[in-house]
């Protein structure tokens, strides 16, 4: 039924990289659920294989979310360099039969041992977002890229805010196992729309031909900005995760101890996802205008002013408020990165380019928790968002420092009349 109606949806007169926008937005969006569902029930579900000691179910919770984002950090530049070569259509189906297997096969395991080594596995797989971002960048046009980007952006972040609240409400309906099934069959009909619907014009390169990173480098017009878009988006993703660890536990200490933490938590964690849907396409469409560099600058503003609050709140419904702005803040940040990197960036090194960027955006992943938990420890829940705010200024200031030149050859072209 959904592959008829996407068949028929695709099938009046658009260009091709509007269809592949349709479905790779889908794509994006169960992959990003795919790889966050787990994160409200993994302790829970790893203390259903074993008898564990408190400490020791800590120590593997751990090992199993980290798991998979070490690895993708590691294998994202070789899957990037091989997209370039066959294609970033390949790498698509790649990652999400992979995904669906790994998932599908996390239900099955009887030891913490083969659950760990199956999220090791899962990082293998990894890469259908960037290829997805790097197919759909490549087959835009540029002066369209910004508004697309972000309508793209909006389907994997999305899917990482709002998985934890699905995965809650599937386990709950349907136990631990059954949702990991559940979300296998989805990749794999992610896999089945990527392979039917995805069209990409791409003509194969010899590996002797394609040019090393160094050669790479020297090409880009301006390599502060995309090298700066590296560390923008790993200090992103580990401002975004620095609250994973403590948000369940910050909320019921302002619940008192009283009322559903966990249904209240899943809704808290989702409602940065529902503010940058809605406010992603617009915020793209507003860079393509007035400058890509301008929204993520006025995005980390806006977080900067938002988490620091968030350390004082005295209910959840302020929290809620100040989450929902979080996610406006999010709109504005990764799509804006995502088309800074493809307006500097040579197209032929599409995939390498968000590999590398993929590479950074998984070290984030690893590292944000690993801060939330550290201070946390020292300073309490509170002392989370106040670190947190200041780790977006660092952002900030470095965005200013780098995005230096793209904004002064703008001011010059707006003086000038061009």
């Amino acid at each position: 039924m959904l592959i008829q109606r996407l068949k028929e949806k695709l099938s009046q007169p658009r260009p091709v990289w509007e269809k592949n926008l349709i479905v790779l937005w889908f794509g994006t969006f169960m992959a990003g659920i795919g790889f966050s569902l787990v994160m409200p029930f993994m302790s829970l579900y790893i203390d259903t294989l074993g008898n564990f000691s408190s400490q020791a179910l800590n120590l593997w919770s751990g090992l199993a979310f980290s798991a998979t984002f070490l690895v993708t950090t590691l294998i994202s530049p070789w899957w990037g360099r091989l997209a370039d070569q066959k294609g970033r259509k390949l790498m698509l189906l790649r990652a999400s039969l992979g995904m669906a297997v790994v998932i599908s096969l996390m239900g099955l395991v009887t030891n913490v041992y083969q659950l760990v080594g199956l999220r090791l596995l899962q990082g293998v797989f990894s890469g259908y977002v960037s290829n997805a971002t790097a197919l759909v960048a490549t087959g835009t046009p540029k002066a369209r890229s910004g508004q697309v980007l972000g309508t793209l952006a909006t389907g994997a972040v999305t899917g990482q805010l709002l998985g934890p609240l699905l995965g809650g409400l599937t386990a709950t309906a349907f136990g631990y196992r059954t949702t990991f099934f559940i979300t296998g069959t989805i990749l794999f009909i992610v896999f089945i729309l990527s392979l039917l619907f995805v069209h990409e014009e791409f003509t194969p390169v010899e590996k002797e031909a394609l040019q090393p990173a160094s050669a790479i480098l020297k090409e880009l017009k301006y390599p502060k900005v995309v090298l700066g878009m590296f560390i923008t988006t790993m200090i992103i993703q580990a401002s975004n995760n620095s609250i994973s660890p403590i948000i369940s536990l910050y909320i019921r200490q302002l619940l008192g101890g009283h009322g559903n933490v966990t249904l209240v938590s899943g809704i808290i964690a989702s409602i940065p996802g529902i503010a940058t849907l809605i406010a992603a396409p617009r915020m793209g469409r507003l860079g393509d205008r007035i400058g890509s560099e301008r929204i993520l600058a006025a995005g980390l503003i806006l977080a900067i002013f938002v988490y620091l609050p968030m350390a004082f709140v005295t209910n959840v419904w302020q929290l809620g408020v100040l989450r929902f702005l979080i996610g406006v803040s999010d709109a504005c940040l990764l799509p804006a990165v995502n088309s800074l990197i493809t307006k500097y960036s040579p197209h032929h090194a599409a995939g390498r380019i968000f590999s590398y960027n993929q590479s950074f955006q998984a070290t984030g992943n690893v590292f944000g928790p690993m801060i939330g938990s550290s201070i946390s420890s020292f300073f309490g829940y509170r002392g989370v968002f106040i670190s947190t705010s200041f780790l977006v200024l660092l952002n900030y200031l470095l965005v200013r420092k780098n995005t230096a030149d793209i904004r002064r050859h703008r001011q010059n072209n707006e003086n000038t009349g061009n």
